[in-house]
């Protein structure tokens, strides 16, 4: 194995061993400098047919075709997990860095993190009590493909002070934020990698940091670590040394148990078993084969200084989290209670300024290295991802991946298959077509259409819309969605979705962003009354009297597209409806408490859209009916702009895209009617004669 000798990090010599790592190290001047490794390109895969788009030609009636554009959503039902490295790779890589001959702590690259994006913000990140810097070895292909990552190793044989630890990290984070002031620098700890990232938090206020701290160290749990320490300190020196001879002779002999360990462990890791109970027992396997890497991991000594730098670190961060000015973002496991307390936590949460707690309830002491915890989703899902000083919901957005569309799509499978959507659109000439072939390529596009009960809508337009044409829908949503409540009534996370496809707070000015990048804006003017109607609403307009987007459309020549959706009474039924909840005192108070929380965003509007109650109405599901979509004949704004800024014309404009709304809805209301799978059986017993990936027949066109 190749040791490469690098100069020295902050008075540090530096001494790394891999073949896979590229090395950092800072020159005179601190700066990091990084050994970049050289990427080859492919070819790009060829484009699906089902991409192309024809056009037709009003004046003489014939076919053209649009240029192909790949769509990367299109087999979004064959997407494999973006994290595919678990456990027995973490030990794999361990053995490395176990044996790489001690040294001072030092910086490292892994070279999978070598293709991030322009701009991307500094990650550094700080080890728990295993001290090899691989934490987050799953997520290193994810992260760094929007994060410049380092990682910090700390040799086994490594005493260096907790002081001299957050000194070298200062020393780094004050380096780099000199040479990039407007770079944000993003701190992931984990247990006493936290601690290090509070104190050093805590010591530089003015710095512009970002936390992320997984199961953070807050107290010691004197009942398990006191006889844990008088355990290692009777137990003989060369225990680790004797299992490592142990285990190498069994494997070199031939040994029954061992070979079998290791044989296992390798075909679990290639069969790839699926689900929970598949990825434990490939876990325990990984651990069992890999035991004398973790021996050498964790001898006797060690062991012995880590309680105490655990110690030291934790009576540290106490002492200074007052001082910690940097928004922080807190994963807690559910079943990690050893290091932590959850009252600690709700203080730090109290505490810190600006502080999201993430809880984590199926995993446990190290989620990082778990199933089902997605550290770069989770960034997504909370906004806290920015390239500048605060978090812009248009420019710093990320775009889903297959995989988390896939995710998506099974979340709502239920929702879709039971409805089974029929979506319509509108050609040039006036043709209505059951496709989205009429809905146009580029943008800016503005979609403003009809919202149902709870949005029960979005998830199948704004999924088939991206699988079938590579239409991204950035849907404008009511502010309450994006805030962090520590005493919410809801669960934040079924928000989730919301934020992971683009969902961005309505305003005049996000309207304005996103039409300007010429975007597919989602605008329902209704919003969260027509969201939350009551009893008999079905498919009740609640638009403000005056225009809202029409000028904004034209400032840019977006093209508006009225669309219609019925469906809501073919599914659910509104039994409880706010006028109901508020003859009941307890649910009068829940609901005056949601209003509370989610804010006024029609502050000073004196019609009912101004004083919207926030409510979960009682719903009495039905058997299934059919969702239908009816988008109609784009509105083009392009060079009416001076013309539009008479707001009597901007009004007409205004009331004639909600009358096509109106009409879209009205027109599915009545051919709904001659639908013959309109209900569950009649579609389920076609899908049972061709196939339940066919397309259920609809009405006549």
């Amino acid at each position: 194995m190749a040791v490469t000798v690098l100069p020295s990090v902050s008075g540090l010599s530096a001494v790394a061993s891999s073949s896979n790592l590229r090395r950092l190290t800072s020159a005179s001047n601190h700066r990091l400098t990084a050994i970049k490794s050289v990427t080859s390109t492919s070819s790009p895969p060829t484009p699906s047919s089902g991409v192309q788009r024809r056009r037709k030609n009003n004046d003489e009636n014939r076919a053209t075709v649009a240029k192909v554009v790949e769509n990367p959503y299109s087999k979004v039902e064959a997407a494999r997990p973006d994290l595919q490295k678990r456990l027995s790779d973490f030990l794999e890589e361990a053995r490395e860095f176990v044996g790489d001959g001690g040294g001072p702590p030092r910086w490292f690259s892994p070279l999978e993190c070598g293709a991030q994006a322009t701009n991307s913000p500094l990650l550094l990140y700080l080890p728990g009590i295993d001290g090899t810097g691989l934490g987050l070895i799953r997520h290193h292909k994810k992260l760094g493909e929007i994060f410049d990552i380092w990682c910090l190793h700390i040799p086994v044989s490594d005493r260096t002070p907790v002081k001299d630890l957050v000194k070298l990290i200062e020393e780094t984070v004050k380096s780099e934020n000199f040479r990039l002031p407007n770079r944000p620098i993003y701190l992931v700890g984990e247990s006493i990698g936290a601690c290090l990232a509070l104190d050093v938090a805590a010591r530089n206020p003015n710095i512009d940091l970002s936390l992320i701290l997984v199961n953070p160290a807050t107290h010691v749990n004197n009942f398990m670590v006191q006889p844990l320490s008088g355990m290692l300190n009777v137990l003989p020196d060369g225990l680790p040394t004797l299992l490592e001879d142990i285990f190498d002779f069994g494997f070199k002999q031939g040994d029954p148990l061992t070979g079998m360990l290791d044989a296992l462990s390798n075909e679990f890791s290639v069969q790839r078993i699926g689900g929970v109970g598949g990825g434990m027992l490939r876990d325990v396997l990984a651990v069992s084969a890999n035991l004398p890497t973790l021996s050498r991991m964790f001898p006797k000594d060690t062991l012995l200084w880590k309680l105490e730098m655990l110690k030291y670190a934790i009576a540290s961060v106490n002492s200074h989290i007052y001082s910690v000015r940097a928004e922080t973002l807190i994963l807690l496991s559910g079943r990690d209670h050893w290091l932590l307390k959850e009252e600690d936590i709700d203080r730090y949460s109290r505490t810190l300024p600006k502080c999201i707690v993430r809880k984590l309830d199926d995993n446990g002491q190290f989620p990082l290295l778990e199933d089902g915890v997605d550290l770069a989703t989770i960034i997504k899902c909370t906004c806290f991802y920015r390239r500048g000083k605060s978090h812009d919901h248009i420019t710093d957005y990320i775009m889903p991946t297959t995989f988390e569309l896939k995710q998506q799509v099974d979340d709502h499978r239920l929702l879709m298959d039971g409805t089974s959507p029929v979506m319509l659109s509108t050609l040039e000439d006036g043709t209505v077509v059951r496709s989205l072939e009429g809905l146009p390529s580029e943008g800016p596009v503005l979609y403003v259409g009809y919202h149902m009960i709870l949005g029960f809508e979005l998830a199948p337009m704004v999924i088939q819309l991206m699988t079938e044409r590579n239409i991204h829908l950035r849907g404008l949503a009511h502010p309450m969605l994006f805030k962090n409540l520590q005493d919410s009534l809801v669960d934040t996370k079924m928000f989730d979705k919301y934020k992971i496809m683009g969902g961005v707070p309505v305003s005049h000015f996000n309207i304005y962003k996103l039409l300007r990048e010429k975007a597919h804006v989602l605008l329902y003017p209704g919003g969260v009354r027509e969201a939350l109607h009551r009893k008999g609403e079905e498919y009740k307009l609640f638009w403000p009297e005056r225009s809202e987007f029409v000028r904004v459309a034209s400032k840019f020549g977006a093209k508006i597209v009225p669309f219609g959706v019925v469906g809501e009474d073919d599914i659910c039924e509104i039994v409880l409806d706010s006028n109901d909840q508020r003859n009941i005192p307890i649910l009068k108070d829940l609901m005056e408490k949601a209003t509370k929380d989610a804010g006024n965003i029609r502050e000073g509007d004196e019609s009912e859209l101004g004083n919207q109650e926030c409510y979960f109405p009682g719903l009495v599901p039905k058997i299934p009916g059919r969702f239908y979509y009816y988008f109609g004949k784009p509105i083009e704004t392009a060079g009416k702009e001076k013309e539009l800024k008479d707001k009597e014309k901007a009004q007409e404009l205004y009331l004639q895209v909600k009358s096509e709304v109106e009409q879209c809805i009205d027109y599915l209301k009545v051919k709904r009617e001659s639908d013959p799978y309109r209900h569950l059986l009649p579609r389920m017993l076609y899908q049972a004669s061709h196939g339940w990936s066919s397309e259920i027949p609809t009405f006549d066109l």
